[in-house]
């Protein structure tokens, strides 16, 4: 009795002694992977880049004699503090965005595979759910802490440099400078969308991949695929199925009215592909064998997981957004060119008789029309090219004769296009205007424009 007793009391007390483990939670987790994130003096450089350079960059290239006239708004860094936050979002959304989604993103989860520390982070954490929650969200606090750099640098380096002006949109009219402000912001907010997407393909890449060197690479690679595809003359539907096309479609929030239906198509599309790549990394993560020191990512749940899905889904994005919009082609037809042009021409010129102090007159007055072809007619009229050739014709009041001017039009696969003047020189063929207070610069010497490539945004 006093023995069965004893082994009793035994087991009591050695049940008494065995530790109860929990998981680490998840805020504790993101904790931790942030400021592992933040030591790396990789990222410490790309913060103090992304909070200082872009400034530095507005405020030093308005004060230059030569803009950047091929970007898009680089021609009025001078006239305006709001343009340079465009010029350096359009170079983001390019190269800046993908590259900074690869060095963080792309290398949260193979920097573990590097270092071999995954038992120990593991025995840690003792959940793999929450070690891909913590990381995904630590990398995506980082990313937004290295955009919102971007911006807020920018705008403060072009606003002390030249100041808190109005904005001449895509279509020539004048934006206030609150309203300049408020897209300005806006079209970063969008260009978010096709940020999470890459981040999410990174993420996938860093699971998937391990070590190797091409899941840190593989952001940077979708989105230089995705701008090389842009270049191409695609369907319509296509090019606004790829997740980067967010990047782009920000221009249609400067003209009036707006060219929404792209922007806010790109944006939702860009945010499934986020959601998607996400849950996919998830899943690959979760299924993985951390008992296996060498495990290098090379497995064929890396394809069934990863590659295929993202290629099902590019056809899915492409068939729903067929079906949802008329457009067919390359959606770049004349009489959208015609209209695009028309709009700007009266807008600007309005602005250009206010320069030279002359009668104000309306754009009802003006009835600004235009005429263009391409290649003079030989070949189909639709379509990118540098061989645009349009002819603008206006009316003033009292005046018999009908003005006329020329313009040669380099139109790009994506819509936009640069309107080089070609005469005559009293209109467009100078770069600059005498004006009482100066010169000043010619806003009908060239100027940028957007073609809206569904049909459906373009009535009206």
């Amino acid at each position: 009795m006093t023995a069965h007793a004893t082994e009793a009391d035994t087991a009591a007390a050695a049940d008494d002694n065995v530790a109860v483990f929990h998981p680490v939670s998840i805020a504790r987790g993101y904790r931790f992977e942030v400021v592992k994130l933040v030591s790396q003096w990789r990222i410490r450089l790309l913060v103090a880049v992304c909070w200082i350079v872009p400034g530095l960059f507005v405020a030093a290239v308005s004060q230059q004699s030569t803009l950047p006239s091929d970007t898009l708004f680089g021609r009025w860094m001078h006239a305006t503090g709001w343009a340079g936050p465009l010029v350096v979002l359009g170079f983001a959304g390019s190269w800046a965005l993908p590259l900074l989604t690869s060095l963080v993103a792309g290398d949260v989860f193979a920097a573990e595979d590097r270092l071999g520390t995954w038992r120990h982070l593991l025995v840690a954490v003792r959940s793999p759910r929450r070690i891909f929650a913590a990381k995904a969200l630590a990398s995506l606090t980082v990313l937004l802490a290295l955009v919102v750099g971007l911006v807020v640098s920018s705008v403060v380096g072009g606003l002390a440099a030249i100041g808190n002006q109005p904005l001449v949109g895509l279509d020539g009219h004048l934006l206030s400078p609150s309203d300049a402000a408020g897209n300005v912001f806006l079209a970063w907010l969008c260009a978010l969308a096709p940020t999470l997407a890459l981040a999410a393909i990174g993420l996938l890449g860093s699971v998937s991949l391990g070590k190797s060197p091409m899941g840190l690479l593989l952001p940077a690679i979708v989105a230089l695929a995705m701008q090389l595809a842009q270049l191409l003359p695609l369907p319509v539907a296509l090019r606004l199925a790829l997740p980067g096309y967010a990047f782009i479609s920000w221009n249609g929030l400067f003209t009036n009215p707006g060219q929404l239906e792209p922007l806010l198509t790109a944006v939702a599309v860009s945010l499934v592909w986020a959601v998607v790549a996400t849950v996919l990394a998830y899943l690959v993560f979760v299924r993985r064998d951390f008992t296996n020191l060498t495990h290098d990512g090379a497995e064929r749940r890396a394809i069934t997981l990863g590659l295929v899905p993202l290629v099902a889904l590019l056809a899915a994005t492409f068939g729903i957004v067929a079906a949802a919009t008329p457009s067919t082609g390359s959606g770049i037809t004349q009489p959208k060119i015609q209209r695009s042009v028309a709009t700007a021409f009266g807008h600007l010129y309005r602005m250009q008789t206010k320069e030279l102090n002359r009668p104000a007159v309306t754009e009802a007055q003006l009835r600004t029309s235009a005429a263009c072809t391409k290649s003079d007619g030989q070949v189909a009229q639709q379509g990118a090219g540098n061989d645009w050739r349009c002819v603008v014709s206006w009316h003033l009041p009292g005046v018999q004769v009908t003005g006329t001017a020329i313009y040669q039009l380099d139109v790009t696969s994506d819509g936009r296009y640069v309107a080089d003047g070609d005469g005559p020189k009293e209109v467009n063929g100078y770069f600059l205007v005498h004006t009482q207070q100066g010169d000043a610069p010619n806003p009908l010497w060239q100027f940028d424009g957007n073609v809206v490539l569904l049909e459906s945004s373009s009535k009206g």
